[in-house]
């Protein structure tokens, strides 16, 4: 009975459009009640989802992507990627691509990713002449490769939740990430041919030159973080502290586009995006004690090993499972709920840890592109100014793309595990 009032309190928030950690809160609550568990055992179990060092990460690295934001970064990147690519048969969309695998590095969202670049880029595809929902389609999908590429706050919330070094998981993030954005500009290049979209005029190799030392203080910002964590120096906090200081030198001093009055402003919402992930992390964990209490993790291993002990299909399952989960629920809310009962059944027919995590997180990205709670569709039908149907509609091909990048990694596990086994043994 309680756990049909979790449930049903849970899907109802969601069916109605409550915001994702409401609806975790409130239908925990809802259970607590009817079981009559006393209430205090929910900010207990919410403080100890948030007491967790290396949570204290994401604060830092939240407001060095919002820094470097403010400083003149997309710009620059843009500018860079767009030299690089963009004299290529459709080359502004190779251009968005590229610019989000490099604005990746350092935002470490989607959504940062989807709203800066897509600020930029998608007016200016239509003012060259692609499709509007072209356009939004692009910049959705490729806003996924963000996330994968260090540093990640997906990776950050699974490395707290197993305690899996998240040095290794931003390294496991590397490769897939790459794969996702080649994957998608061929996908982007083909569509371009049959089509006949526009190419930008070859600028010569001393623009590329120029336009690389231009963005070379930001890209060196993944060097930075990626390099503190390798050699063993810093900790993952730390390394948020670190790069904030870089952003704001860089912004302030070096390209001077940060106006130091902006910096309060900047402070406040960078806390308030982090007080709204770490109210998720709260509640989620809320919702995932009352899940284990009623043994739900269990009865879905029992389920899957009852069917099938075969290793590739117990992999199968999971990721049909995480696909339909990101197309109605939050990225991290998904990852506190769902990944240490699905890591226990992943493990139990022999997948590494480190290789579960890595293709769980790209998989529940795919979400952030999948109606109807994709959040990058909505940001970039948005700036559109198109219903979601097209949007949807344009996107198919990459997500097909994007789908092909997540079975390599579901079923050769190098591909996630070599580089941070390789430079972290």
């Amino acid at each position: 009975m309680e756990l049909a009032i979790l449930i049903g309190v849970f899907l109802t928030g969601l069916a109605i459009g409550i915001p994702v950690a409401i609806t975790l809160g409130l239908s925990s609550l809802a259970y607590l009640l009817f079981a009559g568990i006393p209430l205090v055992s929910m900010p207990q179990k919410m403080y100890a989802g948030m007491d967790v060092f290396t949570l204290l990460c994401i604060p830092g690295f939240i407001l060095a992507g919002n820094l470097m934001n403010n400083g003149g970064i997309t710009e620059r990147i843009i500018r860079f990627a767009n030299a690089g690519v963009g004299w290529m048969r459709g080359g502004l969309g190779l251009t968005n691509i590229a610019g989000s695998m490099l604005f990746g590095g350092i935002s470490g969202t989607a959504v940062a990713d989807a709203a800066s670049i897509g600020g930029m880029m998608i007016p200016g595809m239509k003012k060259a002449g692609y499709p509007g929902d072209f356009s939004a389609a692009v910049t959705a999908a490729s806003s996924t490769v963000g996330p994968m590429i260090p540093p990640s706050l997906p990776m950050i919330i699974v490395g707290s939740l197993t305690g899996i070094s998240v040095g290794k998981m931003f390294l496991a993030g590397a490769v897939p990430g790459i794969l996702l954005g080649v994957g998608m500009m061929i996908t982007c290049y083909a569509i371009s041919i049959k089509r006949s979209f526009p190419k930008q005029p070859w600028e010569g190799f001393a623009e590329l030159f120029k336009s690389f030392l231009s963005a070379s203080w930001a890209l060196a910002m993944t060097a930075l973080i990626v390099g503190g964590l390798l050699s063993g120096l810093v900790t993952p906090t730390e390394t948020a502290v670190i790069a904030s200081a870089y952003a704001m030198i860089v912004g302030a001093f070096i390209y001077r586009q940060l106006r130091l009055r902006d910096v309060p402003r900047i402070l406040v919402d960078s806390a308030i995006s982090s007080a709204a992930i770490l109210a998720l992390v709260g509640f989620a964990n809320v919702f995932g004690w009352i899940l284990v209490s009623e043994r739900i993790p269990q009865m879905i291993a029992d389920a899957v090993l009852g069917f099938t002990e075969n290793k590739f299909v117990v992999i199968l399952l999971i990721n049909l499972l995480l696909l339909f989960v990101g197309m109605f629920m939050e990225t991290i809310a998904a990852l506190i709920i769902l990944f240490v009962p699905l890591l226990q059944l992943a493990t139990s027919v022999g997948v590494e840890p480190l290789h579960f995590a890595t293709f769980a997180v790209l998989n529940l990205m795919l979400g952030l592109t999948t109606p109807p709670v994709g959040v990058c569709l909505f940001v970039c039908g948005g700036i559109a100014k198109l219903p979601l149907s097209k949007v949807v509609k344009a996107i198919l091909p990459f997500l097909l793309s994007n789908l092909v990048v997540l079975l390599l990694v579901s079923y050769i596990p190098m591909l996630a595990t070599w580089l941070p086994n390789y430079l972290m043994p």
